[in-house]
């Protein structure tokens, strides 16, 4: 049976498809499914930053107030962190099996079970119940994360970070609504019998279940299932399904390992300067309002301009841009470092080149992984390197206090900055040597 650009793709790879669509047919495809794909990741990349944001900007304060004590308020984040490394590989592992559509739903899913659980160990007053729910409610920020990927599954190579900006900016939208609905959803939750600051986890349980939802109903069909039927088709491969085991998958390419390389790198250290940038602030006497507006700026310079940087990335090119990044990274980390204390113009400039390097680097080395990648290995792929971000971020955060304890915060920014640049190297290694690996 062969199907016509009228009559829509197929829904999964196991559906009735063509066996050999015309080249122009299957473009057609690709680029219909493509933009249908977007609309429905913004929609849920805006629902997920909501959930995401609403939670983490009450987490360490409902911890505080269940514990008693300010000194384990660090733990949600802790939480978080080893809950969404965990998430993202098995996000991975589901989608390599069941496709994108499912493993988003799934991910999102966990977060809003995750979310639900600590307003129900906030209205117990069960610490334990806490402690676990927000290892589940670290789901939603992988998921979120991963959620980048499905807008590159169909684009063309010369659109995959505009697609990669695309889902990013998206997530700005939720993040700016959440933090500026937690006094509502406070007093919402006081008139339902519940501690005050469960609101925020009220709206990222929401946010969350509904993300996936949106995905799992709408991603028809899936764009990675589609796009491994479209290469199948065009390249007369057999489909991974057919493969009598994962070891004759395809391995991914040098590049994967470049882009992973680049996204770790500016993780570490994006977090560990901007971790202890408000620690730094206060000991200079600057008031909750200033810290506050330092990291608003700094979460606006993370995600706002990735439209332009995502057009960048697919005209400059990705090596061109994991540069900048770097560059750019440093400049934050001197900024930073030789800032006087007391001025705010000089931590708003270092924490907005902060945001801006890692971007950069960001959207250039997702844009590296996709390209080094095929279809039957980048889930699997995709998720074991968003494990190494995640945990690279847990790492630069935990060793930026160790650092300025034992220095200062001027030493831990030149570092931080010096670090960024190690990335270059990498490049030129992946320059040397293009050969799949």
């Amino acid at each position: 049976m062969t199907s016509s650009p009228e009559a829509g793709p197929p829904d999964s790879v196991g559906d009735a498809a063509p066996t050999r669509p015309a080249a122009e047919e299957r473009e057609a495809i690709r680029r219909r499914v493509q933009r249908r794909t977007l609309r429905v990741v913004v929609a849920g990349q805006v629902l997920g930053g909501a959930g995401l944001a609403a939670g983490v900007t009450v987490g360490a304060l409902l911890a505080e107030q269940m514990l008693g004590r300010s000194g384990l308020a660090g733990v949600p984040t802790a939480l978080f962190t080893l809950g969404a490394a965990l998430t993202a590989y098995l996000v991975g592992r589901v989608t390599q099996r069941s496709g994108r559509r499912v493993g988003l739903a799934w991910g999102f899913g966990a977060g809003g079970v995750g979310a639900i659980g600590v307003v129900v160990a906030a209205a117990v007053d069960s610490v334990p119940l806490l402690f676990v729910s927000l290892f589940v409610y670290g789901a939603g920020s992988a998921t979120n994360l991963q959620a980048r990927y499905a807008g590159t599954d169909l684009a063309p190579p010369t659109s995959r970070g505009t697609a990669v900006s695309v889902a990013l900016v998206s997530t700005t939208l939720g993040a700016v609504a959440g933090p500026n609905l937690v006094a509502p959803l406070g007093r919402l939750a006081v008139q339902w019998g519940l501690p005050a600051l469960s609101g925020p986890f009220l709206l990222a349980a929401v946010a969350y279940l509904a993300a996936g939802l949106a995905l799992f109903v709408l991603l028809r069909p899936d764009p990675l299932l589609l796009a491994r039927e479209l290469e199948r088709t065009s390249t007369g491969r057999p489909d991974e399904q057919d493969l009598p085991g994962d070891r004759l998958v395809p391995r991914p390419d040098a590049g994967a390992y470049v882009g992973a390389t680049i996204m770790v790198l500016t993780q570490i250290s994006m977090v560990a300067i901007m971790t202890m940038t408000p620690v730094h602030m206060r000991a200079h006497h600057h008031g909750l309002a200033d810290v506050g507006l330092v990291i608003g700026l700094h979460i606006a310079a993370m995600y706002l301009p990735s439209p332009l940087t995502g057009l960048l990335v697919d005209r400059v090119g990705r090596t061109v841009m994991a540069v900048a990044s770097g560059v750019v990274l440093l400049l934050a980390g001197v900024t930073a470092a030789f800032s006087p204390g007391d001025s705010l113009a000089g931590m708003v400039a270092a924490l907005v080149l902060l945001g801006l390097g890692w971007n950069f680097g960001l959207i250039a080395g997702t844009a590296l992984v996709v390209d080094a990648t095929v279809p039957e290995n980048r889930p699997r792929t995709q998720g074991s390197i968003d494990v190494l971000v995640a945990l690279a971020g847990a790492g630069g955060g935990m060793l930026s206090g160790l650092v300025v304890s034992v220095s200062s915060f001027a030493v831990l920014g030149l570092a931080g900055g010096a670090l960024a640049l190690a990335l270059i190297p990498a490049l030129v290694w992946a320059h040397r040597d293009r050969r799949p690996v």
